[in-house]
Formats: C-alpha cells, structure tokens, sequence
C-alpha cells in the first residue's frame, strides 16, 4: 500500500516521485502537517507518512521476538533463514521501490530486517546455544539505549553548533587528530566514528556495571 501511495497517486495531477521534491507524497504530507516543526525546510526523515513502513519495522521485531520465546527446536536455522529471505527481498524490491531510510521505503524495512535477524542469529547461537559469553556489549548498550541515542544525538549537535576558529568542534577534532598524510580521508572518517561509537560504549558499559538505568 505504501509503495502504491509513494509511486501512483498524483499530488495535484503531478506524477509522484521517490526523489526528494514537492510532488513526493512523504515531503507533501509532512509540509502540510508538521510545516515549520520539520527537521529541514521541505522533509523529515522521521515524518507522518513514513511512520507506516516504522510500524512494520517494529511489528518484524515483536514477531522475532515471539520466535525466540517460542518452543520451536533449531531457533538459529529459523532465524537465519527468515533474515536471508527478509534480506533476498529487500534488494529485489528494491528494484522497484529503492531503499531509503528517509522514505524508510519497504525495501529498507525489508533489508535492516534482515540483516537484524541474522546478526541476531549469531548472538543466539554464541551465548544461548553454546553458552558464551557473546555480545555483552549489546547488553551494555541496550540497557541504557535511549540515554545512549539522546546523548549521541545531543552532543553531536552540540559539537556542531560550538565554533572553533572557522569550523567546529567536530571539525577541529576530525582535522587535528584524525587527518594524517599516511592515511586517506576515508579511512580517517572511519577511524573517527569508531572513535565515537567506542566512547558511548564504554559509557554505556560504565553506566552498567554502576547500575545506572535511566528510563523513560
């Protein structure tokens, strides 16, 4: 249904598009909705319209959720196989409804499915079938996940808005500390985001082993 809306209904006798323009019905809706309280001046990636395609991403969760609470033997084939079709159907939707989290168009909840499902499958099989210790660091992470998604989110804007000469906190740290000449601008950028994600790890496994849960 969502596809059908997106692709083949008109906005005021124009042809819809998927790209970003007035004539996408995601862009159109949240315009009239939301107007100014949008994240930019003409779409939201977490808008009105998109929220369905979300519903069916968590609804996918509920559903993998029930399978492992389930009685069902041989849960890790299960799994694997439902994240391999999941991720088989998402790219060949994908044909025809690109994957694009702004959209967060069918093909994408098909494909993060997915490749959810299976790395879920690796997890379960490592610490519940085998007994390991495995992926503590979800568990860490996952105990305070909110906290750790406001903060990350916070202080990354926080970090663009503070001015430093004529760039940002997030630009002097990337140009001082990470950009090298024996090392491309790429694999820089990757080395900085590892950077972050491991300092909001450790503050998840920090806040976790002093048995600080902040809920909402």
């Amino acid at each position: 249904m969502y596809w059908l809306w997106m692709g083949f209904v008109p906005i005021n006798g124009t042809a819809p598009t998927f790209d970003r323009a007035p004539n996408n019905w995601a862009n159109f809706i949240d315009l009239k909705v939301l107007g100014s309280h949008m994240w930019k001046t003409d779409y939201d990636p977490e808008g009105v319209l998109s929220t369905l395609p979300a519903i069916a991403t968590s609804l996918l969760g509920v559903f993998v959720g029930l399978l492992l609470k389930s009685a069902y033997k041989k849960k890790t084939q299960i799994l694997l196989l439902l994240g391999v079709s999941l991720l088989t159907a998402g790219h060949i939707w994908d044909l025809f409804f690109p994957i694009n989290k702004a959209l967060w168009s069918s093909s994408f909840v098909l494909v993060t499915a997915g490749w959810a499902t299976i790395i879920l499958a690796v997890i379960y099989y490592f610490s519940d079938v085998k007994n390991k210790k495995f992926g503590g660091v979800f568990k860490y992470a996952g105990a305070n996940a909110i906290t750790v998604f406001f903060l990350s989110s916070f202080i990354a804007k926080l970090f663009a808005l503070i001015k430093v000469g004529n760039t940002s906190v997030h630009g002097w740290l990337f140009k001082n500390l990470y950009v090298h000449q024996f090392i491309s601008l790429k694999t820089s950028s990757i080395v900085y985001a590892l950077t972050v994600v491991t300092f909001y790890v450790v503050l998840a496994y920090v806040l976790y082993r002093k048995k600080i849960f902040i809920k909402v």
